[in-house]
């Protein structure tokens, strides 16, 4: 089966959580077998060569022609945009405990710059852990888009790679698609209308898995849940409520004309990390 990233890089502070955080980046290097590079960017001193050396012993991790350490100084987004064209870096790791300080700073303003920006994938990590948590369920976006198809690829081969049996491919519907209810009548049409397009989606959904290869979604349960509200925001919502274990969400549409008549999505989850997000964006290296 091909693996869907071939190359990881983690971005990695040195805060509370850079152990756990270290311990999820391996063992996603290893579940995708994937090449990982760990990029600090800040200075290089020998304190933190030292450090970073006790947490990788410490967790047994040995040295790997597969992992490799890069020290870079300079501004954090444009220096790990420089980083992942540079090494045509498949998907990029964003890790932080919610409780840091460092979530918020990496999770608003760094996050949002790079998931417009970089030509790669992108993982938050929100609640890292040194012993692995197993993934048994993920909720993937189903968002009428040309990037869908994609992302829905994607998450069943992240699902075969970590091993979870479990798929909820979520369609956000806009409540403005069915007419407001003020009687009895137009309750009824409401219901229909809502029943007629629960049918439209989930058969374009379907549509999509189908086109997929049989080994992608073989020993994975998967559904499809639509969900009247706004985009972002109820997708985000449900994967909190259903405890999802990793939410897939499509890269913004970089293209001026899409971000004035779509909402921008990403905004709702990276405001609140409802578990870890993963937001798919092909790669297009020039």
């Amino acid at each position: 089966m091909k693996q869907p990233f071939k190359k990881i890089l983690f971005g990695f502070a040195f805060s509370p959580s850079l152990g756990a955080n270290l311990a999820e980046a391996v063992r996603l290097s290893q579940f995708f077998e994937a090449e990982l590079h760990l990029v600090h960017v800040g200075e290089k001193t020998s304190a933190k060569e030292q450090e970073l050396e006790r947490l990788l012993q410490e967790q047994k991790i040995v040295q790997s022609p597969n992992i490799h350490v890069f020290w870079k100084e300079g501004k954090p987004v444009n220096t790990l945009l420089d980083t992942i064209r540079e090494n045509q870096i498949d998907l990029l790791l964003i890790g932080a405990l919610k409780r840091e300080n460092v979530l918020r700073y990496y999770s608003g303003s760094i996050a949002r710059k790079i998931t417009r920006k970089a030509k790669c994938s992108v993982l938050l990590i929100s609640n890292p852990s040194i012993d692995r948590k197993a993934c048994e369920h993920i909720v993937v976006n189903g968002l009428e888009n040309p990037k869908t198809e994609q992302t829905i690829a994607t998450a069943f081969s992240v699902s075969q790679a970590l091993g979870c049996n479990k798929i909820t491919l979520v369609e956000e519907i806009s409540p403005s698609e069915v007419n407001p209810v003020e009687d009895d009548e137009s309750l009824r049409r409401a219901t229909l209308k809502k029943e007629q397009i629960n049918r439209r989606e989930n058969s374009r959904i379907k549509t999509l898995v189908q086109k997929l290869e049989t080994n992608l979604i073989q020993n994975i349960q998967w559904t499809t849940q639509s969900i009247f509200g706004s985009r972002g925001y109820s997708i985000g919502h449900y994967a909190r409520v259903v405890r999802a274990d990793l939410l897939i969400m499509n890269a913004e549409d970089n293209s001026s004309y899409f971000r004035r008549i779509i909402p921008r999505d990403l905004e709702h989850i990276l405001a609140e990390l409802p578990t870890d997000v993963l937001i798919v964006n092909p790669n297009t290296y020039a």
